[in-house]
């Protein structure tokens, strides 16, 4: 997958790459992590409570598409949402019949012996040949050590077999648990949504940051720079409040490890789509512009093999 030409005297691509490249351009764009659901078809009981009754209605890849043109995205990766079987082959078809999205992030149950073979019959569907990764709510496990299950980890075995990258959903309290599951397959990549969910609103680092360095220190490890708006306190956050966060980030993992995520339409809660990619872009100005690809676009295209 090859991003739009961009013009030598466009910012986004500076005669220098080791020039910091101007915040305000757009520069061309993978985006890494967004969601679609439809509720005709599948009800999203996640989506409860006053707090969330903004997004409690369908969010369509026709919604998407402007805002994401809008901000210079020519590419993205759509997330499962909802531990249900048949939502991945539903967005396999999504993809086949999109010019934006280039890879689905699915879900099959790790603890099936035969997920092999599930992987498998997933490649013949129609758009099989975009499914990148799997995810599970990890999250939602009451144990903070469920990724080291003996079935999770064959299944996360099998994953690695199949070529796919496994995506972690995980609360700070998990990611050490992660940090030994990533340790113990070394062959498996792990991407870490959402900076492993940093308590921002409440201003604290700790023991977040120590356990998303430890996580960082292993090569086949790679973080998501999205997700961040909605830690933050909704209604007040700033630029500001994140950068403590991503400058962590970029420091753990470094650009060639890091990627960016929108996380719509959940963003919306805090934010809107231009309004996050507007902040990612401050909050990387100080990048070089080769920096600023990798983050933007070629980490995201390697780690997920986009094409």
């Amino acid at each position: 997958m090859t991003p739009p030409e961009a013009s030598p005297a466009d910012p986004a691509a500076p005669a220098d790459p080791a020039a910091p490249a101007d915040p305000a351009a757009p520069v061309p764009a993978v985006d890494a992590h967004h969601h679609v659901w439809d509720l005709a078809v599948r009800d999203q009981e996640w989506i409860t409570g006053e707090e969330l009754a903004p997004i409690r209605r369908t969010f369509t890849l026709a919604d998407l598409e402007p805002e994401a043109r809008a901000a210079g995205v020519y590419a993205t990766v759509l997330v499962q949402t909802v531990t249900v079987a048949e939502e991945t082959p539903e967005f396999l078809a999504l993809a086949e019949g999109s010019d934006l999205v280039a890879g689905v992030v699915g879900w099959s149950d790790l603890t099936d012996p035969g997920i092999a073979d599930t992987l498998a019959a997933l490649r013949t569907l129609p758009g099989g040949d975009r499914l990148v990764g799997l995810r599970h709510q990890v999250q939602g496990e009451p144990d903070p050590e469920w990724l080291l299950r003996p079935d999770v980890l064959r299944g996360l075995a099998a994953v690695a077999d199949a070529g796919l990258v496994y995506d972690l959903i995980v609360l700070p309290h998990q990611l050490p648990a992660a940090a030994k599951a990533a340790a113990l397959l070394p062959g498996l990549t792990f991407v870490l949504d959402h900076a492993g969910k940093p308590p921002i609103a409440a201003r604290r680092t700790h023991p977040w940051a120590d356990g998303l360095r430890a996580l960082a220190a292993l090569p086949n490890t790679v973080g998501k720079l999205s997700g961040l708006v909605t830690e933050a306190d909704p209604r007040t956050w700033t630029v500001q409040d994140l950068r403590p966060y991503t400058d962590t980030l970029l420091d753990a993992f470094g650009p060639d490890r890091l990627m960016f995520g929108s996380d719509w339409p959940v963003c919306r809660l805090a934010a809107s789509y231009a309004e996050v990619a507007d902040a990612a872009r401050t909050l990387t100005a100080h990048l070089t512009g080769d920096e600023r690809r990798a983050v933007f676009a070629d980490t995201a295209t390697r780690v997920y093999g986009l094409g």
